[in-house]
């Protein structure tokens, strides 16, 4: 297994990407939360997506150098039309308008239309509870569930993610989707060579299939209730912006790399001291999370939300980030020079 040093990482894509005639703010976005998504061990969406984002802004696909224009529709509401950006800029300017429309009224939701893939949610989530909001992110996606007792899908995996600030840690982080797996789950296994676990995928005909190259649709979380849910990012993200939604969205690998795919999302923050003390809140929080790890278990111990991604943050932090021999040859293919970030 190939290690990457984060720190090195991110010098080589901020020089690819400025190289690409990227501007700075969306450059800083997407490379922070390729980095941070890593590190937390979510390698769907972490690194391994940097080489598609970069042919995806050569195309065209993604606007260089956006323009972002913000409508307020209410003392806590306002949508904000990315103009194509990346989804991480986009995004994060959409969080932190909603903190400061929270800072304001207590709450604050903010609409994105004309936006693409913003990598992981947790990314813009965490900046609002880093400043002590509740912060919740959501987004649409291309159609890749398969309906519940259908054949074929029509919601995308349509991600959940909620944050807390603790008192005596990083913020607690829900971050899911609405499917089992992640699409790039699927891919990861097609490009390794290895089969897919039972129940993750299914193939053109609505079987269960374990072979990644007739996988065309995931299973929802939780049956029924996963594909409700994913129903409801919908209506919050493409409906809410006026933007595509469902089997509208152009797939993010299946469609011309030049086709711009109008992907929408809400982000929402809220003012824990409308409601309560914020420094109770953190307290009573803690040791809810402490009381949950402290369970009795019969093998692995009980986790809160939010634990697996900061024991690979530590980890990854002092080891640096593994990386299939797959995905090391497709960073090679962009340059040369990540031979200079693998860890001795």
């Amino acid at each position: 297994m190939i290690r990457l040093d984060a720190r090195l990482l991110e010098g080589i894509f901020v020089r690819e990407l400025e190289a690409a005639k990227v501007e700075k703010a969306s450059v800083d976005h997407v490379v922070a939360s390729l980095l941070q998504t890593s590190l937390r061990g979510v390698d769907s969406h972490g690194i391994q997506l940097f080489p598609h984002y970069l042919r995806a802004v050569r195309a065209g696909r993604v606007n260089r150098a956006p323009r972002f224009s913000v409508e307020s529709s209410g003392p806590s509401t306002a949508t904000l039309d990315a103009d194509h950006a990346f989804g991480h800029c986009s995004g994060a300017a959409a969080i932190d308008l909603a903190q400061e429309l929270a800072a304001k009224t207590g709450a604050g939701v903010v609409s994105v239309r004309h936006s693409t893939h913003f990598g992981a949610a947790a990314y813009f989530a965490l900046r609002a509870a880093g400043n002590g909001f509740l912060g919740f992110a959501f987004t649409n996606a291309d159609a890749l569930v398969k309906t519940f007792n259908g054949r074929s899908a029509f919601f995308g995996t349509n991600p959940i993610c909620f944050t807390a600030p603790l008192e005596r840690e990083e913020p607690l982080c829900l971050d899911l989707a609405t499917s089992l797996v992640s699409w790039n789950k699927v891919r990861n296994r097609l490009a390794s060579g290895e089969a897919l676990e039972p129940g993750w995928a299914f193939d053109a005909e609505g079987e269960p299939t374990l072979d990644p190259s007739l996988a065309r649709s995931l299973n929802p979380a939780g049956g029924y209730k996963g594909f409700g849910l994913g129903m409801m990012v919908e209506v919050l993200t493409g409906l809410l912006a006026g933007g595509p939604v469902a089997t509208e969205i152009l797939p993010m690998y299946g469609a011309p790399i030049e086709a711009r795919r109008s992907i929408s999302h809400l982000f929402m923050a809220l003012e824990i001291r409308r409601f309560a003390d914020p420094g109770i809140f953190r307290q009573r929080l803690q040791r809810m999370v402490d009381g949950l790890r402290a369970l009795p278990a019969p093998a692995e111990p009980v986790l809160a939300p939010g634990d697996p991604e900061k024991h690979a943050f530590a980890e990854r932090s002092r080891t640096g980030i593994p990386v299939s021999d797959a995905l090391f040859a497709s960073l090679l293919e962009v340059s040369d020079r990540f031979r200079e970030a693998v860890c001795p």
